[in-house]
């Protein structure tokens, strides 16, 4: 029995406590092990002669599924109890009167609304260049050209004043495009205050330097500004509609990535934290990148086999890039990793993977981006990709090859029958 078990390891252990190294022959360093040896093979014996568990009958079953579920629930709750998650929302809204949102798209409005929604009394201002999109909102409590259908909060509202929509803003939320955000970051460096936080939702590379964006809002500022990065399969509609929602909040200030944390979560979102910024920010770029690759097999007409295939070797390409960065090789398991690249190239909804689509469908890049009102972040990210694993010295086939595409320089097929005549991998799984 385990009994048994515990005994003999405990009569070893007094052994080796009672008797003195010294005075008994039976403890020089060979009979030590000879005597460990001997007693491991007696723990082994017992351990083989256990029988195995019958599984249990169906009702019995029943009653241990519903057992481990209570002692999940029993231990949320006592997590729970040290520091209560309303306790803590409330700590960290205290004093939070305005939120100011950069930039009008889809996410950047689902996020002022989700903000909004969580304080009745909080002003949420949208900062938008679209005078006619301004009055939009702000009359109908509509962003009828991102998010048509869906009703905004009574306390958000838009203007294209800077100035108006910064002052007196407690944090900022930074939603504009990758490739635009220096242009813009530098034209309110002077009117944003160096000491309001950044939740920054933008996802991509700059394609003049490669930079992301926690190196590109420094430079673009002057400065170095608070700074959270948000991440992780997150649909603006999805959001807006308050359907359940996991993120992921990255900072190397984590009492910052807490607070922000107790600032979204609610019973429709989760929020994790991470210090690990370069891991986060090269996973929410290039799963933009590899969506495109999933929407050219389905346009392609491929299948699920050749989809899933690709994928995991996306997934593996990614990793390679955030190691060789300096970042973690975990953050691709979670919401930030595996969580926002199955979204985006699953979920009807991204507008990545629907540039895929059309492109293995026969479509020319220029068409599909003059017919989008939305920035396809990942068409812009692919180049640089290729400069980030030459730097670091990594093989990025598969994001390679997407670029290949995107730059005119091979067909979709032809991209396909290439990468499926790279050599065979041999001794990983």
């Amino acid at each position: 029995s385990f009994r048994q078990i515990f005994c003999l390891q405990r009569l070893w252990r007094m052994a080796l406590a009672t008797i003195p190294y010294a005075a008994s022959p039976l403890l020089t360093p060979h009979c030590r092990r000879k005597v460990h040896s001997v007693i491991s093979c007696q723990i082994d014996i017992v351990k083989a002669k256990q029988a195995p568990e019958s599984t249990p009958s169906p009702a019995k079953l029943r009653i241990k599924i519903a057992g481990a579920w209570d002692a999940l629930m029993r231990w949320s709750q006592r997590k729970s109890s040290y520091v209560s998650t309303s306790r803590r929302s409330s700590e960290a809204w205290a004093g939070v009167r305005k939120v100011v949102v950069f930039g009008g798209g889809s996410f950047g409005t689902a996020m002022g609304s989700i903000l909004a929604l969580q304080k009745s009394e909080l002003e949420v201002v949208l900062l938008l260049r679209d005078e006619q999109l301004s009055s939009d909102i702000n009359v109908k409590h509509m962003n009828s050209k991102y998010l048509q259908g869906c009703s905004l909060p009574h306390n958000v509202r838009a203007t294209t004043n800077v100035a108006e929509a910064i002052s007196g803003a407690q944090y900022a939320v930074h939603a504009v495009p990758v490739q635009s955000s220096r242009a813009f970051l530098h034209g309110i460096k002077d009117v944003l205050p160096p000491t309001t936080p950044l939740l920054c939702v933008s996802k991509g590379l700059e394609v003049t330097t490669g930079s992301m964006m926690s190196e590109l809002i420094p430079s673009a500022l002057g400065r170095c500004q608070p700074v959270v990065f948000l991440s992780g399969p997150s649909f603006a509609k999805e959001v807006l509609e308050k359907q359940p929602t996991g993120l992921v909040a990255a900072s190397t200030d984590l009492q910052l990535a807490n607070t922000v944390q107790a600032l979204l979560s609610s019973p429709a979102m989760r929020v994790n934290t991470t210090s690990d910024v370069v891991g986060i920010e090269t996973c929410g770029a290039l799963k933009n990148v590899l969506a495109i690759g999933a929407g050219i097999i389905q346009g392609l007409g491929l299948g699920q086999n050749a989809l899933a295939a690709f994928i995991v070797q996306g997934c593996s390409e990614i990793r390679y890039l955030v190691e060789a960065q300096g970042g973690k090789a975990s953050t691709i398991n979670g919401l930030g990793g595996i969580g926002d690249i199955c979204l985006t190239c699953y979920g009807s909804l991204s507008r990545n993977r629907s540039v895929g689509v059309r492109l293995g469908q026969g479509e020319q890049l220029q068409d599909i981006l003059a017919s989008s009102s939305q920035v396809a972040e990942g068409v812009a990210t692919a180049a640089v990709v290729v400069l980030l694993a030459r730097r670091f010295r990594v093989s990025l086939p598969v994001l390679t090859g997407i670029a290949q595409i995107l730059e005119g320089n091979i067909s979709c097929e032809e991209a396909v029958n290439e990468i499926m005549g790279l050599p065979q991998i041999q001794g990983e799984a």
